[in-house]
């Protein structure tokens, strides 16, 4: 794992509208769903919230990697990608559970556990 760099984790402070979370199916069909429920639960990893997953979590519980994009207010994207985990119990499921909407199910977290980073085009960690 690799934390993310101070830049990427002030403007995920800063990012706007929904992030953009992919994922590929074991014969390689990608999958790309918008998440407003996401948050950083340290500077190695990122949840999202599975309320409505259906392809996604197919996906994930396949072994699937995946990709998070996300845009600031400024108009800066940067991308994450890594290892991502599904877990229907356990801390993580328990903090996802304190910061999901009650009206939403949050049926289960995944958790991305970053390795690459991106600002842009350019790779900075």
């Amino acid at each position: 794992m690799t934390a993310l760099p101070t830049i990427v984790s002030q403007a995920w402070e800063q990012r706007e509208g929904p992030v953009v979370l992919t994922t590929v199916s074991a014969t390689g069909v990608p999958n790309a769903i918008y998440a407003t429920c996401v948050s950083k639960y340290d500077e190695a990893t990122l949840l999202i919230a599975d309320n409505y997953f259906n392809k996604t979590k197919a996906n994930i519980l396949e072994g699937s990697r995946g990709a998070l994009l996300f845009i600031t207010k400024e108009g800066k994207s940067y991308q994450i990608k890594g290892a991502l985990e599904y877990y229907t119990e356990g801390p993580l499921f328990d903090n996802m559970k304190s910061w999901n909407p009650t009206r939403l199910p949050g049926h289960a977290v995944a958790a991305l556990r970053v390795e690459q980073v991106f600002a842009g085009r350019e790779q900075i960690a």
